[in-house]
């Protein structure tokens, strides 16, 4: 049990030190104990999960006994444990932001939220999870990354301030706000944004900005568009007919109108490795693809770049050759490179008749249909 006393200020010194220090504060939090401490948006106050902890955070906060906070993690590995599985956008939206000034809040199944229920205990889980959700911030600050990581068990951390007023942007204003109603500061000077940070839900089937802090709206639906990109050899072919093939039942498993994919936070792209600009597509993958109900006559042919390489998330060659020319140019996307037909190349159909082409199109929507079942969304 944790006996309350004068606060003790801690500052972080940025030297050997400090080390025992937060290791010291996160004694205190495991303890039961409240402490404050610094985050690249505002200052939070650190408190485990616990009945007589959380009673004393929701005085100070004057909140409700029954409001929900946010778990705080000091290591992206962590969510896993709260969140089963995400969708594709969600994923890059997680690698491109986190650690950052960015809250997500994730919908649940039911099913998930008793299992949790059950692995956690019922109070956490009523603290934690609201309406078959649960929101969790991972801040960029190494003094809180590394408090999160000593303490053991789930924290949640709002900021350091009484209900209605402005949350705390330096040691100072932590101590004009709650004086030594929590137990210890860390003091490591003023953060870094100065504002609060964005917070956004993750849906089953979208992402939406609940309210705009460090990141705007538009921001966050840059970080978390997901690129595809098809590759062949003059990109007038078979990579054009992957791209328009895709669209389409990528548009169909979604929901929405092809027009609408972008807006979605999906792109398709396609390029070739020989240096073609500005080519249309060919008569016969036009013709192809228009029995398949898609329309590449506004087709333009690009040079494969390693720009373009850098900016896709998922890359699809039509051959094993085509895959080695993407990682020439980038050898670090071999994670992300992967053969459309998965175990077989699909045969250039240039200077074939029609019928050529025809099943070249069957070919690589069977593969593009077999690809996006993969994906979670």
């Amino acid at each position: 049990m944790v006996i309350a006393m004068a606060l003790d200020v801690v500052t972080i010194r940025g030297d050997q030190g400090d080390l025992d220090r937060i290791r010291k504060a996160a004694e205190l939090v495991e303890a039961g104990g409240l402490v404050a401490f610094p985050t690249e948006t505002v200052y939070g106050i650190a408190c485990r999960v616990e009945r007589k902890s959380l009673s004393r955070l929701d005085k100070i906060k004057g909140r409700e006994a029954n409001k929900h906070y946010t778990l705080h993690i000091g290591q992206i590995e962590q969510f896993h444990e709260h969140v089963p599985q995400v969708g594709i956008r969600a994923e890059k939206l997680i690698r491109q932001a986190w650690p950052g000034p960015l809250t997500l809040v994730f919908e649940l199944a039911r099913a998930h939220v008793e299992q949790q229920r059950q692995r956690v205990g019922t109070r956490v889980a009523d603290v934690l999870y609201k309406d078959d959700s649960i929101g969790i911030r991972y801040p960029d600050h190494p003094v809180a990354a590394l408090l999160l990581r000593l303490v053991p068990r789930p924290v949640v951390a709002p900021s350091a301030n009484r209900a209605g007023r402005e949350p705390p942007t330096d040691a100072d204003q932590v101590l004009a706000a709650l004086g030594d109603d929590v137990d210890m500061l860390l003091d490591a000077g003023p953060c870094k944004y100065k504002n609060s940070s964005t917070v956004a839900m993750v849906g089953r089937d979208a992402i939406r900005v609940l309210r705009e802090g460090v990141y705007s709206q538009s921001e966050i639906r840059g970080m978390s568009q997901v690129v595809f990109l098809f590759v062949c050899t003059g990109n007038t072919c078979r990579s054009p007919m992957g791209e328009g093939l895709f669209r389409k039942h990528l548009a169909e498993k979604i929901g929405c109108s092809i027009d609408e994919l972008e807006e979605a936070g999906y792109k398709v792209l396609s390029a070739g490795t020989m240096n073609l600009v500005g080519v249309p597509a060919s008569a016969g993958a036009v013709t192809a693809c228009s029995r398949k109900g898609v329309d590449l006559r506004g087709h333009a042919s690009q040079h494969l770049t390693r720009s373009l390489i850098d900016t896709s998330d998922v890359i699809f060659c039509m051959t094993r050759s085509h895959c080695e020319q993407v990682l020439f140019l980038a050898p670090d996307a071999d994670k992300k490179c992967l053969l459309l037909a998965q175990d077989r190349d699909i045969p250039d159909p240039i200077g074939q008749a029609q019928p050529f082409f025809d099943g070249c199109a069957d070919i690589i929507e069977s593969a593009v249909k077999a690809r996006i079942s993969e994906l979670v969304l």
